[in-house]
């Protein structure tokens, strides 16, 4: 049997709910604690040690007289003891309250500029300051530059006397530290490349190349739908693989397998066993033309691209598609896979970058800097840094998150194709056939190349699609428009002397987007 409810009335209700209000508010939590003295004074004395004690040595002002600021320099004849009262003290040449809680009185609210005795005196005693010296120092923005940079590369602006003195104490407080421009430090000094060799075999744009491990033979994919195998040493053809019914975009060579992947404009990727020289795998799922593909280096996994706007991760074996890489808005052009995250990067016509979680199938970052399409990408084989290519530059990125190093301009063409060596140095190839070199530390373009066509061919087919580096990293090789693959080397008569580098330290225009 339940128990009836005891009823009040109106009025008294409703002041239970008032009493209840009040007691919630009575309580002011918002009003801060009342200060501790002693407390205060601790805690002042701490930040004044840990913020300010490489410049509590320096001399404030009073009325035109100099007067240290800190203990270590009062038993100084040059300076009068303290002693004065300290509301009077001038400690920059705007009022400015002597300390916490101190009112500005008649005296201090006066604008007073330092005298210049008191400004010769506090020049001469400012020890000298790291500080002053880290802050000059030149910088081209990448962690690696700042590391390496040497004393020749450091430059030292001109600072007026004010400036100096406020930079003198050694303090690393932005405040007293002036900023100085980034100027580009003196670029490691490479030899120039010269066309080795001119290869013809192909009766189309030659779209792709691929090195085998064991720096033998190198293959390559043309649009006239065939795939072919070359000497790497003499230029000659071993053999033509055929199979394809459109142009071949890509080809790569595994390293774990006899394997050689291709894929092409007709859908289609494949897997060629070299021992039999046949197709053993097809991998279909993608919905438009294969662009480019890459292997994993540590797994047997193999990732497409394509103009479906997707990027396909495929179990090599079993021929399943693992992941479909959905998010780009447009063609994605180019692929690059690697053993740390991000595993699998993309390029795509949409001009955005995106890093891949393998794992997850997801996009870890997506890099929107680039303003035209991403046809290139290029993975630094020591440090782990990657390289973009677009029409409107080149941009260099650091890993895991895709941080932005630097932009490398003066490359104004369609760029299709990039590489990059141990040694630094990172080729771009273009649309309209040029080829520039850079210095990948510090981004300065050392060498530029507009080989000419092959006879027969028209000016217009002067185009690169596609540049790598052989395993010894002593020979470029490009595949172009006019049916023919070049090959490149360095110049080994060439010095330092005889090509020096042509090299101003200009301050850097480090647009972000």
């Amino acid at each position: 049997m339940t128990e009836d409810v005891q009823k009040h009335s109106v009025h008294t209700l409703v002041f239970r709910s008032l009493k209840r209000t009040h007691d919630m508010f009575v309580a002011d939590h918002a009003k801060p604690v009342s200060l501790d003295e002693t407390s205060h004074k601790v805690k002042m004395a701490v930040k004044l040690r840990a913020d300010y004690s490489a410049v509590l040595h320096m001399p404030v002002l009073k009325e035109g007289k100099d007067r240290p600021l800190g203990s270590n320099v009062q038993g100084n004849q040059n300076y009068p003891q303290p002693g004065d009262d300290p509301e009077y003290l001038i400690t920059g040449t705007h009022a400015y309250p002597s300390g916490p809680g101190v009112a500005l009185t008649a005296d201090t609210q006066i604008h007073r500029n330092p005298s210049e005795g008191g400004i010769h005196a506090l020049a001469l005693a400012l020890p000298p300051s790291q500080a002053r010296l880290d802050a000059s120092r030149t910088a081209a923005g990448v962690g690696d530059i700042h590391r390496h940079a040497g004393g020749a590369e450091r430059s030292h602006a001109p600072h007026s006397h004010a400036m100096s003195l406020l930079e003198g104490g050694g303090t690393k407080n932005s405040s007293l530290v002036a900023r100085k421009a980034p100027t580009m430090p003196k670029p490691q000094w490479h030899a120039p490349w010269k066309l080795f060799r001119v290869i013809s075999g192909h009766l189309g744009w030659v779209r792709s190349i691929a090195v085998e491990p064991g720096n033998q033979w190198f293959v390559t994919g043309a649009g006239d739908r065939t795939i072919k195998i070359w000497d790497l040493a003499s230029g000659k053809l071993k053999l033509s693989l055929t199979g394809h019914i459109s142009t071949v975009r890509g080809v790569a060579v595994s390293t774990r397998s006899p394997y050689l992947f291709s894929c092409g404009e007709d859908k289609q990727v494949k897997c060629w066993d070299l021992e039999y020289n046949k197709v053993i795998r097809h991998y279909h799922g993608h919905l438009s033309a294969v662009y480019d593909l890459d292997l994993h280096p540590t797994i047997d996994v193999l990732v497409t691209c394509s103009r479906d706007a997707t990027a396909r991760v495929w179990d090599i074996r079993s021929k399943a598609n693992v992941h479909t890489l959905s998010g780009h808005t447009n063609t994605v052009a180019t692929v690059r896979c690697q053993a740390a995250e991000p595993q699998i990067i993309t390029g795509s016509h949409d001009s955005t970058i995106r890093l891949w979680d393998l794992i997850a199938g997801k996009t870890r970052a997506t890099l929107t800097n680039h303003k035209k399409s991403v046809r290139a990408l290029a993975l630094h084989p020591r440090q782990y840094t990657l390289a973009s290519g677009s029409a409107d530059n080149i941009k260099q990125w650091t890993f895991p998150d895709g941080n932005f190093i630097q932009n490398l301009s003066g490359h104004n063409a369609i760029i299709n194709a990039m590489a990059v060596n141990s040694d630094g140095v990172l080729v771009s190839g273009a649309d309209n056939g040029t080829i520039h070199l850079w210095d990948w530390r510090t981004g300065y373009n050392f060498q530029r190349i507009h080989a000419a066509v092959q006879p027969g061919s028209l000016d217009s087919e002067s185009g690169i699609f596609a540049c790598m580096f052989d395993h010894s990293e002593s020979r470029l090789i490009t595949a172009e428009a006019d049916k023919t693959i070049k090959v490149y080397k360095e110049d080994d008569t060439a010095t330092e002397e005889s090509h020096p580098i042509n090299w101003k330290p200009e301050i850097l225009k480090r647009k972000r987007f």
